[in-house]
């Protein structure tokens, strides 16, 4: 009788396993993170149309970025045309420029913060008067490495 049952399962092979559902599969897993992914972190409430440059460098690490957007309002019928400073997604005087770099610096990791880097997307219209006065707040702050974003210029 134990011949029988071993002779059984030698003829007995596994099924083929079938590969009909793997593009479902994969598309659903394409539309899931199609939806769950950010594209912008931040709404962009000024306009910062950003000077072009020859001398360009990548930042390596944008993770380790914290960006400070100087230009008119978008809404120019609600905010007039003046330039203003955008902090994360609400605007932001330069009173208030000390406490949203500290607030960043408490949300990295503290092995990140002595390599933060603030950078500056500045309209291309806008005067050197409140870029210098932020440029001031951050140095109060002891934020000393910064960046100027800039395009590539076409030649």
């Amino acid at each position: 009788m134990l011949g029988q049952s071993g002779k059984n399962r030698a003829r007995k092979e596994l099924p083929a396993l079938s590969t009909a559902s793997l593009p479902d599969i994969i598309f659903m897993l394409l539309f899931f993170f199609m939806v769950v992914t950010v594209m912008r972190e931040k709404t962009p409430l000024v306009r910062t149309r950003v000077p072009e440059a020859t001398e360009i460098v990548r930042l390596e690490k944008k993770s380790w970025v914290v960006y400070l957007y100087i230009g008119p309002p978008v809404r120019t019928d609600l905010y007039g045309t003046a330039p203003r400073i955008q902090l994360n997604d609400a605007f932001g005087s330069i009173d208030q420029i000390i406490e949203f770099i500290e607030h960043e610096r408490s949300q990295r990791d503290e092995r990140v913060r002595p390599f933060l880097t603030y950078s500056l997307k500045v309209d291309r219209e806008t005067s050197m008067g409140i870029v210098s006065d932020v440029k001031q707040e951050l140095r109060k702050a002891n934020a000393l490495k910064l960046n100027y974003s800039a395009v590539r210029r076409k030649e």
